[in-house]
């Protein structure tokens, strides 16, 4: 009894670890996101592909100005400008960017099953992806805020040649950059939502380009119905909330929208994609 009680294996040793600081969560995060080369690569071109967008707007009016009609000239300042200086294309681009980027921040762990390894270093999965949440809503606002004042400035540098440009004081203007600034964040926390609900990489940015694109090509004004999905999707709060504050309202738009409604529209995706993701994060087997 007593050899065979010899015999027996040590117990093992407990060893009380520290739980992870946020901070640290932060940190981790931020050192795996910027580690992606495709979001790496993503964030610099499509930093250029707005810019160029915009300035090449800027340069086509440039271009056209001098057979401009008189009224067209009044019309164009301010609003022309404007317009000019973030375009409806350059919208698009920042839903299918922005949105396939928070989808890739998330959806390569699963593809790559690293997240099993990060729930088992972090047992604390919705501290985890607050952080995640946290570094990407971050990350995408100041791609934003840059990719918005670049091309601001560059437009308006192109059409004062013409005595076109306008000043970042008009009236009204910050409203048409800030909604300009928070699109990518309110477009990234949707994909980083449908990457958590649907966990398949191709599927995933299939599902972000139809979210945030193609469903709202669909949709128009006409009817009432029609008008309130139209206007609950960022791609139309964007184009509200760009119009120049106090520019008159299309009077053959039957159902218009507010601009107010149109920042809960922003608030609404960019909470919707955070419940999402801890929700179905939290909750579903990797």
């Amino acid at each position: 009894m007593t050899a065979l009680t010899s015999l027996a294996p040590p117990a093992p040793l407990t060893v009380d670890e520290p739980r992870a600081r946020f901070r640290d969560l932060l940190l981790g995060e931020w050192f795996k996101l910027v580690s992606l080369r495709s979001i790496r690569w993503g964030l610099i071109l499509g930093m250029l592909g707005l810019v160029f967008l915009n300035a090449n707007a800027a340069i086509a009016d440039v271009n056209d100005w001098d057979h401009f009609l008189p009224a067209q000239r009044e019309f164009f300042v301010p609003a022309g400008s404007l317009a000019a200086s973030f375009t409806n294309n350059a919208c698009i681009a920042t839903l299918l960017i922005t949105g396939s980027l928070g989808a890739v921040s998330l959806v390569s762990e699963y593809s790559t099953g690293q997240i099993r390894t990060t729930f088992a270093a972090v047992p604390a999965r919705r501290a985890l992806l607050s952080a995640k949440i946290i570094v990407l809503t971050a990350v995408m606002t100041v791609f934003g805020l840059v990719a918005t004042g670049t091309s601001f400035f560059v437009s308006q540098a192109i059409l004062s040649g013409k005595h076109a440009g306008i000043s970042i004081t008009e009236p009204g203007i910050w409203r048409a950059l800030l909604a300009s600034a928070l699109l990518p964040p309110v477009c990234a926390l949707t994909g980083l939502g449908l990457a958590a609900l649907i966990r398949h990489s191709a599927a995933t940015i299939v599902g972000t380009t139809t979210v945030l694109l193609l469903i709202p090509n669909f949709l128009s004004e006409n009817h009432h119905w029609s008008a309130c999905l139209f206007h609950a999707t960022p791609f139309r709060a964007w184009q509200v909330l760009h119009d120049l504050v106090g520019a008159p309202v299309n009077p053959h738009i039957p159902f218009p929208a507010e601009p107010a409604g149109e920042w809960v529209v922003y608030l609404a995706w960019a909470l919707g994609g955070i419940v999402v993701t801890l929700f179905f994060g939290t909750r579903r087997d990797v």
